[in-house]
């Protein structure tokens, strides 16, 4: 009986400790065991018509903007031929929602970190302040891509000088993303990466490359306890039209690969991507769940699970998030 009593006032001296960090997150908006918020993109117009099909209104709209120009967010996009953005229409008209922002940032480091933008960092950070909701912020999304030929020693220099700007500037409503392109068998992640304190996500491409490209990524975000964003995510080349086919081969292994990672966030691009200007020519085929019934049904029936994180009234307090 006495080995009882040692046990039962060895678990009530420890109790109080494990009560007060049962809750905490690891990461900045990062939602509780085995939930996944669930982001569309990437335009105005296509998002509003996902909804309207799907009747579901994800946690938040994943967008872009650049560093030159700070466009999209209280106001209306150019279209550069992949649509028309504008942030903070869509967070009015679907409330209890977040933004997922990937910030374009291409032969733009040096003046970055010079501060020639300056007043665009400014003009973000007090648009961030006004907003209140959560923001994932995306900074030279997909650093490693070729196609952003980013320097490391730049892009490093570019993103701490991002975050210390807008960190002194009081903004404390935003995750920063730090977005590889994950495409390389052996990634060079160690020569782009910020440091502990500016990275609060790790975020990857998810298009029709190989898990082994990805696998390297994901390995890097564990070994450093980042939970694991999929920041771009769409069957590139494969299209909803083969219905079952199609889920076969990319939404279903996608969704596995989320559940077996343990990802903590998706971002999806339900576009036409033959229909829109930039892309045309390119094959990428028609994202649109909405567009093949057998994709909409199996695709409404996974994000009605419990796991999926949608707009709702409780949605920011999950995240540990109050709206000051």
């Amino acid at each position: 009986m006495k080995y009882f009593y040692v046990i039962l006032t060895l678990f009530l001296l420890i109790y109080p400790f494990m009560a007060s960090t049962a809750g905490d997150r690891s990461s900045k908006f990062e939602p509780g065991d085995d939930k996944v918020l669930l982001f569309i993109g990437q335009d105005n117009k296509t998002i509003d018509k996902y909804i309207s099909s799907v009747k579901i209104v994800p946690a938040g709209f994943m967008l872009y903007t650049s560093i030159q120009s700070m466009e999209g967010l209280d106001s209306k996009s150019p279209d550069y031929g992949s649509g028309t953005m504008y942030a903070e229409e869509l967070i009015r008209k679907y409330p209890n929602t977040m933004l997922q922002i990937g910030l374009y940032m291409v032969d733009a480091l040096n003046d970055t970190y010079s501060g020639i933008y300056d007043d665009n960092i400014d003009k973000l950070a007090v648009w961030l302040n006004k907003v209140k909701i959560p923001v994932f912020l995306r900074i030279g999304y997909e650093f490693d891509g070729s196609h952003n030929h980013y320097d490391p020693e730049d892009y490093i220099k570019a993103y701490r000088y991002l975050v210390n700007r807008l960190r002194g500037l009081k903004v404390n409503n935003v995750a920063y993303v730090w977005h590889s392109n994950a495409c390389r068998l052996k990634p060079i992640l160690e020569s782009y990466y910020p440091g502990e304190e500016y990275v609060d996500w790790v975020g990857i491409t998810y298009f029709n490359q190989p898990a082994c490209l990805i696998d390297p990524v994901i390995t890097f975000a564990k070994g450093r306890g980042k939970p694991v964003i999929v920041a771009e995510g769409t069957p590139k080349n494969i299209g909803t039209i083969g219905g079952k086919a199609s889920w076969n081969i990319w939404y279903g292994p996608f969704f596995s690969y989320v559940n077996k990672n343990k990802i903590k966030a998706i971002s999806y691009i339900n576009s036409d991507w033959d229909r829109m200007p930039m892309y045309k020519g390119q094959y990428w085929k028609d994202a649109r769940v909405q567009s093949n019934k057998y994709i909409k049904d199996f695709w409404i029936s996974e994000i009605q699970k419990q796991t999926y994180l949608k707009s709702s009234d409780g949605l920011f307090e999950q995240l540990n998030y109050t709206n000051k």
